[in-house]
């Protein structure tokens, strides 16, 4: 319970004076704590015993991780990916306006991708390029969100990185909705990320570029992750902080390098946006800090959750990451030291502490969704009759300004032709027919693909089918008829988690459309 004497917490007035307390805990990768005598201050390199610590901490966390080997995509299968580099797959902060846009996308196999698109001037030579990305791509660890692979095709330089659902540490802390964020949820964020840092650092990835809220991402499980975006710069020559100067590390603004001690003086901030709630330039937090003016440093919708020893404990950890000397800030297994008797309730799961539906628990499918779980086609065709063109409506008045030539007549005629026998199931001319009207290519229409599509799952051509599918998908990237022919595609061929995973998207997508 906070205890309000002179000001917010009373015990704030030692945690200047402090700084080399011993902490009477283990270096351990979970959140429970174990006791042993170790100074988790220690900024020194680590000795035998530490060393020991530190694989113990990598076989309990980070290397059961179940994931493809590094893969060097073309930029047709990206494309394809992410419908074209579609505007309504852009998931990156600034929208189609940032010089580096991250789209959303699926692999042919379902698999959920976040890709990021380089501005073209950013890496101009393709080695240096390419030897980074391998060499983040041999990372793997659960408290990343790991890199997958890369496109380096041409003037084309993309990364393709695991796609977190939950959205960035920046919207639950600053621009929360339901519930503001739990402090026992503050202190995994802050320790996962030390973890993080502690793993890139074991494997001689020290460097981490502009680290801040935005740069933590939330997986399907809730739990927080370090995006790996930050392990490589957003060009050969370019800076290392995007953000406001007042949070750039001082060294960094004198040398313009970036040091693991930088990356440290970061994680101080983040802490300070953890205690806070609000993104405090780090000198202003330590003038609070110096005049024990700590309420105004606090989040007032923490009061009832938040220590003081706890809160001691962690403005001493961020005044520490904050030294204005480089060598005196911890690293990063120091961190984990400090954060592991920080930690509350870590029984519960983070989903449940950030009061966000669990993303494994079974989803509500739609009645048509649950159709073709079935594999029921007639219930399919018997929508798609019903919808017919109502997602081509662009298309149909394209068609009907063309109409005035002769080839496009033809091709209206394969069209007609195709809809009629598709409406009284006579599947294989309606192939034929609208192979006709794709094949003159004047027209792009995603329903002519989704009819197709089902047409070949009628006539037990399923791979046909999916190609159709995710066609339609390309043109049309949130239409929810699209997922469900690949969902049906993909059961077809027994592949049956790609199919639950487009199945779970179509709904979503039908139940967006439906409110």
């Amino acid at each position: 319970m906070l205890i309000k004497q002179k000001g917010l917490w009373g015990k704030f007035g030692s945690v200047l004076t402090n700084w080399n307390l011993p902490m009477s805990y283990s270096v351990g990768m979970g959140c429970g704590i174990s006791k042993c005598t170790a100074c988790c201050m220690d900024t020194e390199q680590d000795g035998p015993a530490s060393q020991a610590q530190v694989e113990e901490n990598e076989e309990n966390v980070v290397e059961a991780i179940d994931l493809p080997r590094f893969h060097e995509f073309t930029i047709d299968q990206l494309r394809r990916a992410t419908s074209g580099f579609a505007v309504e797959n852009i998931v990156s902060e600034h929208g189609e306006k940032a010089p580096n846009v991250v789209y959303k996308g699926r692999l042919d196999n379902q698999m959920r991708i976040a890709v990021k698109r380089f501005n073209r001037n950013a890496w101009p030579d393709a080695q240096p390029f390419l030897e980074e990305a391998r060499a983040v791509g041999q990372l793997r660890n659960q408290r990343l969100v790991n890199l997958l692979g890369c496109c380096c095709e041409g003037d084309e330089r993309l990364l393709v990185a695991e796609y977190m659902p939950n959205d960035t540490l920046a919207k639950h802390l600053f621009h929360w909705e339901n519930q503001p964020m739990k402090w026992a949820m503050r202190m995994r964020v802050a320790l996962f990320l030390a973890q993080a840092l502690e793993y890139c650092t074991s494997k001689g990835r020290a460097l981490y570029h502009d680290l801040n809220a935005y740069r933590v991402l939330y997986d399907s499980d809730c739990n927080p992750r370090l995006s790996c975006f930050g392990l490589m710069k957003n060009s050969r020559d370019g800076k290392s902080y995007s953000t406001n100067l007042a949070f750039t590390p001082p060294e960094y603004l004198r040398t313009g390098r970036v040091t693991p001690e930088s990356v440290t003086y970061s994680f101080g901030t983040l802490l300070l946006d953890l205690l806070s709630g609000k993104h405090i330039p780090p000198s202003h937090a330590l003038d609070l800090i110096r005049d024990k003016n700590l309420q105004m440093l606090s989040d007032s919708c923490l009061e009832g959750e938040l220590s003081n020893d706890d809160g001691t404990e962690l403005v001493r950890l961020a005044s520490r990451c904050l030294q204005s000397e480089p060598r005196e800030r911890p690293n990063p297994k120091s961190l984990v030291a400090a954060l592991i008797p920080l930690q509350k309730d870590s029984e519960v799961p983070s989903h449940v502490l950030m009061g966000i539906p669990d993303g494994t628990a079974a989803f509500p499918l739609s009645p048509l969704a649950e159709a073709c779980l079935r594999m029921d086609l007639t219930a399919l065709h018997e929508v798609m009759e019903k919808i017919g063109y109502k997602d081509d409506e662009g298309a149909a008045t394209e068609l009907s300004f063309q109409m005035w030539t002769n080839q496009m007549q033809e091709t209206l005629n394969s069209k007609k032709k195709g809809d009629a026998a598709f409406r009284h199931k006579d599947f294989t001319t309606a192939i034929d027919s609208y192979t006709m009207f794709i094949d003159v290519g004047t027209m792009v229409s995603p329903t002519v693909y989704a009819r197709r599509s089902l047409s070949y799952l009628m006539s037990n051509m399923p791979d046909e089918a999916l190609n159709d599918a995710m066609q339609a998908q390309i043109i049309c990237p949130v239409w929810y008829i699209a997922f469900y022919l690949q969902a049906v595609a993909l059961l077809a061929q027994a592949k049956e988690s790609e199919a639950q995973v487009a199945l779970k998207e179509g709904s979503s997508l039908e139940t967006k459309k439906a409110t």
